[in-house]
């Protein structure tokens, strides 16, 4: 006999039950959504846009940028779409699929940071074989191992 799950969605409480601070929230939290995430987007495209922005540091910092607006798209949505709505909900899916991103790109983002004081530590310690050590390809690699490191 197989276990069944009646369970399809989540009701979320304790948030923020005054529909006055719900609205101060909405109008607090949607600009600094919305800011971050134009700033690092501004930030991705000057990197690859730019010739001159080719060394390993701006790359490692236009996919931290990526990371950082893939991370906060996770869950802020929902939260400023929730201070608008009466009741709130989410599917069991949609809260798992929350969960498991969270935690995907919050891992790929400390890996990536790992990966950028390691490129810090070359570049202090080592500065004439800094360019043989991060070559592109290298940092391609590092920057693909940060994000599998966070699927895994």
């Amino acid at each position: 006999m197989a276990k069944t799950n009646n369970v399809t969605e989540l009701i979320i409480t304790g948030l923020f039950q005054d529909p006055k601070v719900q609205k101060v929230c909405f109008v607090l939290f949607l600009p600094v959504y919305l800011a971050t995430v134009l700033g690092n987007g501004l930030i991705v495209v000057t990197v690859n846009i730019s010739k001159t922005l080719r060394s390993p540091m701006y790359i490692f910092l236009s996919s931290l940028s990526l990371v950082e607006i893939c991370y906060s798209s996770t869950v802020v949505p929902k939260f400023i779409t929730d201070l608008l709505v009466k009741i709130k909900t989410i599917s069991l899916k949609g809260c798992l699929a929350q969960i498991f991103f969270f935690h995907l790109l919050g891992v790929a983002e400390i890996l990536l940071l790992v990966v950028m004081a390691y490129d810090r530590y070359v570049a202090i310690c080592k500065p004439l074989h800094y360019m043989n050590i991060m070559s592109h390809q290298v940092c391609h690699m590092l920057v693909a191992g940060s994000w599998l490191g966070g699927l895994i």
